[in-house]
C-alpha cells in the first residue's frame, strides 16, 4: 500500500493471523497467513490485513454471492459458512450509503473503524476461534484466525477509538459503537426508540433502567426472528466484589443428640447444615451417610429403620442370585449381560488399588465391589452398567464396609447423577453449558482466555463432571466434597460452583503456563487437588 509517511501511523500490528477464505470448504487449502493492523490514515483509524508476501502462493478463488430482493437489496460478498444469528438485521431501512469495505489487493483489505458494526467470536467446523468482522454496509470479511494469539491486544487497540460492546443475547458477538456521545444520540434517534431523543446520554447515565425499558416496546419494529428465542440471561455486568474469608466449620461429631427417643432425627436441616460447613467425622460417616443418600428416611424410627434393613437386605440377594444363576451357556446368548461383566471385571481391577480396602489380589474388596455392581445391573436394567460407575461406588463401599449398605446407598447417589451417564448424554452436555454460564459471569476474564486457547467448551471438565471430582481429588478429599454435596446446600448444582472454584485456582498461573494447565487440567491433576486448596464457594 503507498501512502505519504506523514500520514500515515502505525498503532498496532500482530504476525501470524490466518485469513480464511471459505469456511464452507474447509477441505481445501484455504488459509493465508498475514498481519493485522490498526492504523492512523491522516487521522483516520482503521482495521487492516495484509497477507505475507515472502512466499510465492496463490490464494484460491474467493466465492461471491449477490442476492436481489425486492425493495431491499441485499449484498452478501463472503460467504461465511453458517447463518448469521443477527442476519435480520440487514433488513432495516439504511438512511445513508456506508463507506464501502476497501480492498488492497485479492485479501487484502482495509476498514475505517468508524464503518466497522460488530465483530463475533465464531467456531466452525475447523474446531478453531475465528473473528469475523462486519461492516454497517452488512459486508461479513473473511474470518481471521490469531494462531499465536492476540486478541486482547487488538481489543485494546480498538479501544482507543470505538466501544466494544457485548451483546447482552449472544456472548459471542461484540457491538462497535462510537466514543462521541454525540453520535451515540444519533443512533438512537434515527431507530427512533425513545419519544425524546434530546440529551439521551445524560439521561441513561441518570436513569439508565428507566430509559432502557422505555424504548424496549420498539425494538421489534427493527428485531425480528423466526424461531422463538426463549428466555434470555441479560449480563448486566454487576461487580461481585471480593470473595469473602470463608473458613470449614467443625465437622457433625455428635448424632445421639439429634434423636428423639424413638430415634427420629428432631433437626434434619440443621444436620445438612452442619454437613455442608464442616463434613462428617469419619466414625459417624457409616450412619449418617444412609441419610444423606436416602437409604433411610430422616423421620424413621429405630424400629422402622430394623425393618426397612431387612426388606432391603432380602431384596438385594434376590437381585443378586438372578446373575449369579445365570449358567455359561445362557451367557453366551446374553451379550448384554456378558458386555455388563466383561466391562465391570475390567473397571474393578483398576479402581483405587492404592487403597488398603482393594489393595492386592483375590481382595475381598474388590469381590464386593464387583457383585454390588452386577446387581445394579439387575435393579437397572435400562441402564446396566457404565464406565466410572465403580469410581463412585469404591467410596461407599470402603465407608460402610457392608455390602447390602454400600448398594443401596449407591442406588441413592445415581438418582442423583443417573443422567450423567445416558448414552444421549443430554445432561452432561447441559452441565457443561451451565458451567460455562456461571464460569463467564463469575471469571469473565477467564472465560475469554478459555475461548482463546479453543477451550471454551469446556469438554476437559467432562470427567470432573461425570463422576463428581473423584479422580481429581485424594480419596479422603473425596469422601469430605460428596457428603459436603449430598446436604444439597445451597442448590442442587453445587459442583459445578466447584468447578469454578478448580478453574479459578489456575487463573494466577502465569500464561505461559496457564494454558497448558487448563488444557490438561483433567488429566494431570488426577489425585493432587486438595479440598484446602482451591478457593471455597461461599454460602451464607
Amino acid at each position: 500500500m503507498e501512502q505519504n509517511i506523514e500520514d500515515y501511523k502505525l498503532i498496532f500490528e500482530k504476525e501470524g493471523v490466518y485469513l480464511h477464505t471459505n469456511a464452507k470448504r474447509s477441505n481445501q487449502d484455504t488459509t493465508i497467513p498475514g498481519f493485522i493492523r490498526i492504523v492512523e490514515r491522516a487521522g483516520v483509524p482503521a482495521l487492516e490485513w495484509s497477507p505475507l508476501e515472502d512466499e510465492g502462493r496463490s490464494a484460491p478463488a474467493v466465492l461471491y454471492t449477490k442476492k436481489d430482493g425486492d425493495g431491499v437489496e441485499e449484498d452478501a460478498n463472503y460467504d461465511p459458512g453458517y447463518e448469521p444469528d443477527w442476519a435480520v438485521i440487514s433488513t432495516v431501512k439504511k438512511d445513508r450509503e456506508h463507506v464501502p469495505v476497501r480492498d488492497s489487493g485479492q485479501w487484502s483489505f482495509s476498514l475505517p473503524l468508524s464503518e466497522l458494526y460488530s465483530l463475533r467470536r465464531a467456531r466452525f467446523s475447523l474446531g478453531r476461534n475465528f473473528l469475523v468482522f462486519t461492516s454497517r454496509g452488512g459486508h461479513p470479511l473473511p474470518p481471521l484466525h490469531f494462531h499465536r494469539g492476540g486478541t486482547r491486544e487488538l481489543f485494546r487497540a480498538m479501544n482507543r477509538y470505538i466501544i466494544l460492546d457485548q451483546s447482552p443475547v449472544d456472548g459471542r458477538l461484540f457491538l462497535a459503537y462510537p466514543h462521541d456521545p454525540g453520535a451515540l444520540s444519533q443512533s438512537f434517534d434515527r431507530l427512533q426508540l425513545f419519544d425524546d431523543g434530546s440529551d439521551l446520554v445524560s439521561r441513561f447515565i441518570q436513569d439508565p433502567y428507566a430509559t432502557t425499558f422505555g424504548g424496549f416496546s420498539k425494538v421489534t419494529n427493527f428485531f425480528k426472528s423466526d424461531e422463538e428465542p426463549g428466555f434470555e440471561l441479560i449480563n448486566c455486568g454487576v461487580e461481585l466484589g471480593p470473595r469473602p474469608d470463608v473458613t470449614r466449620g467443625r465437622p457433625l461429631d455428635k448424632w445421639e443428640e439429634f434423636l428423639d427417643p424413638e430415634g427420629r432425627v428432631k433437626n434434619p436441616e440443621r444436620i445438612k447444615e452442619i454437613v455442608f460447613r464442616g463434613g462428617v467425622t469419619p466414625t459417624l460417616r457409616r450412619e449418617v451417610w444412609k441419610f444423606l443418600l436416602g437409604f433411610y428416611p430422616w423421620n424413621s424410627t429405630h424400629k422402622e429403620r430394623e425393618d426397612i434393613l431387612r426388606v432391603k437386605t432380602d431384596e438385594y440377594f434376590r437381585m443378586k442370585v438372578q446373575w449369579k444363576s445365570v449358567s455359561e451357556e445362557q451367557e453366551m446368548r446374553n451379550s448384554l449381560l456378558k458386555g455388563y461383566r466383561s466391562l465391570i471385571e475390567r473397571d474393578v481391577s483398576r479402581t483405587d488399588r492404592n487403597n488398603t480396602f482393594f489393595s492386592g489380589n483375590d481382595n475381598p474388596g474388590l469381590t464386593l465391589l464387583n457383585d454390588v455392581l452386577m446387581t445394579y445391573c439387575m435393579f437397572n436394567f435400562d441402564l446396566g452398567y457404565v464406565q466410572g460407575m465403580s469410581d463412585l461406588l469404591s467410596p461407599l463401599l470402603f465407608v460402610t464396609q457392608n455390602e447390602v449398605e454400600s448398594f443401596w446407598c449407591l442406588t441413592g447417589f445415581m438418582e442423583l447423577v443417573h443422567q450423567n451417564f445416558e448414552e444421549s448424554q443430554e445432561a452432561m452436555k447441559k452441565q457443561l453449558l451451565q458451567l460455562s454460564i456461571l464460569l463467564k459471569a463469575l471469571d469473565p476474564e477467564l472465560c475469554d482466555f478459555l475461548d482463546s486457547q479453543d477451550s471454551g467448551s469446556l469438554c476437559f471438565c467432562f470427567r470432573w463432571l461425570l463422576i463428581w471430582f473423584k479422580r481429581e481429588f485424594s480419596f479422603e478429599d473425596i469422601l469430605t466434597m460428596w457428603e459436603v454435596v449430598w446436604s444439597r446446600l445451597p442448590c442442587d448444582n453445587f459442583h459445578l460452583l466447584i468447578a469454578c472454584s478448580i478453574l479459578h485456582s489456575e487463573e494466577d498461573s502465569p500464561d505461559s503456563q496457564a494454558s497448558e494447565t487448563l488444557r490438561l487440567l483433567a488429566e494431570s491433576q488426577a489425585g493432587a487437588a486438595s479440598c484446602d486448596s482451591a478457593p471455597v464457594p461461599t454460602y451464607p
